[in-house]
């Protein structure tokens, strides 16, 4: 919109909404004929007012698409939120998932069962709480396999200048129908060799946040080429778990 066009817009605007003062002003002393036809119109004109305003505050209500925004230490060098959790994906779900599928570039599902009774579908997140635009959301039915994890592919430039003084923190927000353990594996790709630290994410709380301490590991800093974590989860036949948020940060540890 022009200047121009915003200046004519904000004209038409007060004009009518002077025009609707005075009629509501004078309604009691108007003829009746007249009042008859005011109603009619304000009747039409209210109409659709109020499906505007029913969609206003539906939409702004709701965490804002691509938000990046959420709590990470005050020295971290890097914070991320993936793409399921910030915006829209072309394809929001899949049903009878098989082994290996992508929802989005980042995240990825895997499992060993021989008959997939699984769905996996991103959804709106609704909550005044959430910070997250979208959630995931996984329902497990008949479950014969022995292993499901999801993968989620970190951005290629957190490698740069990865040092063994790091710490890398995962944060999420995690909904589930009944108790089931979930690990967090954080997986570094250094030349020939993958590094990999394990965490059980402390259910007791719907936010968890579990911290991977490069300290104890055998990093060759000059040749990290990717970084990706596995949620692990166990026991999952006849579960709905949620997603509602994941998050990472990475900052230096303190010295000892």
């Amino acid at each position: 919109m022009t200047k121009q066009q915003g200046w004519i817009d904000r004209a038409v605007f007060a004009t009518g909404l002077r025009r609707w003062t005075r009629a509501a002003r004078e309604a009691r002393e108007t003829d009746l004929p007249v009042l008859r036809r005011q109603r009619a119109r304000a009747r039409r004109l209210r109409s659709q007012l109020d499906a505007l305003i029913h969609v206003a505050e539906e939409r702004l209500a709701l965490p804002l698409i691509g938000n990046q925004a959420f709590p990470s230490p005050p020295d971290s060098d890097w914070a991320w939120r993936p793409e399921l959790w910030c915006g829209p994906l072309p394809v929001g779900g899949i049903s009878s998932v098989p082994s290996n599928s992508a929802l989005g570039r980042e995240a990825t599902l895997f499992h060993d069962c021989q008959h997939s009774e699984m769905t996996l579908r991103q959804i709106r997140n609704r909550r005044e709480a959430d910070l997250a635009a979208y959630g995931l959301r996984l329902d497990v039915f008949r479950f014969d396999g022995s292993y499901l994890s999801l993968a989620v592919d970190l951005p290629e430039h957190v490698g740069h200048g990865l040092k063994r003084d790091h710490l890398i923190r995962v944060r999420t927000i995690v909904e589930m129908e009944k108790p089931l353990e979930i690990f967090a594996r954080l997986n570094i790709k250094h030349g020939p060799n993958t590094e990999q630290i394990v965490r059980e994410l402390p259910l007791g709380a719907e936010t968890v946040e579990v911290e991977f301490d490069l300290a104890y590991t055998r990093l060759n800093e000059k040749r990290v080429e990717r970084l990706w974590l596995d949620l692990i989860f166990e026991g999952p036949e006849m579960n709905q778990v949620i997603l509602r948020d994941l998050t990472f940060s990475r900052r230096k540890r303190a010295a000892l």
